[in-house]
């Protein structure tokens, strides 16, 4: 498996993804306006020529808000997600991030457990956050010091 930055190539089977994955999946146009922008760091991860999951982030000055993070069904339960979000940290990290957030259902114990292990904290509850459906999201944080 190959970690690597994502590129616009890569925005059709990162939307498949998302449509499977989420209730309410960003757009192809929204991965396309994020690549644009100089503040983000999209990452892919790749197995024999497919795209196999992806996250990405929003950078200003020292944080990061980690914004997606999805694995296909297919090749969930692999690793993927914690080899993509350990790159992710490491591209942050070399750009001068030192905190990392994020948001997650608060009854996603998979993604709950794969945030844990890298070190996120739960810090707070934003309540009803998400809708299809409605529920609240768990706030997590890592903060990487010097």
């Amino acid at each position: 498996m190959k970690i690597r930055k994502m590129t616009e190539t890569d925005a059709e089977k990162v939307w498949a993804i998302e449509k499977e994955t989420f209730s309410d999946p960003w757009s192809r146009e929204g991965f396309l306006d994020a690549l644009s922008m100089d503040c983000t760091c999209y990452l892919v991860a790749e197995e024999n020529g497919e795209i196999c999951g992806y996250c990405g982030y929003y950078r200003s000055f020292e944080e990061a808000e980690i914004v997606n993070v999805a694995v296909a069904k297919a090749f969930r339960r692999q690793g993927i997600g914690h080899a993509m979000l350990c790159g992710l940290l490491k591209t942050g990290y070399q750009e001068g991030v030192r905190e990392f957030f994020l948001e997650v259902r608060s009854g996603n114990k998979a993604a709950i457990g794969l945030y844990a292990s890298l070190g996120f904290q739960k810090e707070g509850i934003r309540r009803g956050f998400y809708s299809h459906p409605k529920e609240d999201a768990d706030i997590m944080a890592l903060r990487i010091r010097k």
